[in-house]
């Protein structure tokens, strides 16, 4: 994946875990939060920390986010600090613009004002983020390790009417070198399927390997 030049705004718990997980995928991250202390525990942690205001028009335009390309609203609790962060930030025609929600109304009124993607998360769930934006087909994700993970995906259309072992799943050394773990259908769900189950449209599976991996299988 090439890397990409990722702006955070706020440095919470949430938003620094996000950040400083982008920053070691290889992305290039620019930090913004108004506190002092929590801008100078991400030095050596993200590529750029910076003090200031993410509402600010004047100084986002001078750090340059216009040309950024993804923009993550981390503000959690202040919901009227957060909306219009990303109002401003829509206003830069930013290609893709993730934000925090802390309740159904939050979301709601994000996605209306143009964000892309709205992660309805707890504070400790800013890693888990930063391995799904990039994928929306991925739908949920959690890391084993420094570069194992496991994801719950909605099944590819080439995949549909396919046995397990003919879209390449018998091994993990097969042509994904991801093993299915589950298979979920409806309400019922099989865990370790068997190779000659068929997958079908509606289907989603969950993957165990690295993370990369994991991305791939989706393009």
């Amino acid at each position: 994946m090439a890397s990409k030049n990722i702006l955070v705004a706020g440095a919470g718990r949430f938003g620094s875990t996000a950040a400083s997980t982008l920053f070691q995928l290889g992305h290039d991250v620019l930090v913004v939060d108004q506190n002092r202390e929590r801008i100078q525990n991400l030095i050596g942690k993200v590529t750029y920390s910076v003090v200031g205001n993410a509402a600010d028009e004047i100084l986002l335009r001078d750090l340059g986010v216009q040309n950024f390309d993804i923009a993550i609203v981390a503000i959690g609790r202040n919901v009227e600090a957060s909306i219009m962060t990303a109002v401003l930030l829509n206003s830069f025609d930013i290609p893709m613009i993730v934000a925090r929600a802390t309740n159904q109304l939050h979301s709601e009124t994000l996605f209306r004002i143009g964000c892309n993607r709205v992660i309805n998360a707890e504070e400790d769930s800013g890693e888990r983020m930063a391995n799904l934006i990039f994928n929306p087909d991925v739908l949920e994700y959690m890391t084993l390790g420094s570069t194992f993970g496991i994801g719950k995906l909605a099944l590819p259309d080439r995949m549909h009417n396919m046995t397990i072992a003919d879209a390449g799943f018998t091994d993990p050394r097969d042509r994904y070198r991801l093993s299915v773990i589950a298979l979920l259908r409806g309400d019922s769900v099989r865990i370790n399927p068997h190779q000659d189950d068929q997958l079908r449209h509606g289907d989603h599976i969950v993957v165990a390997g690295e993370k990369d991996l994991v991305d791939s299988l989706t393009q």
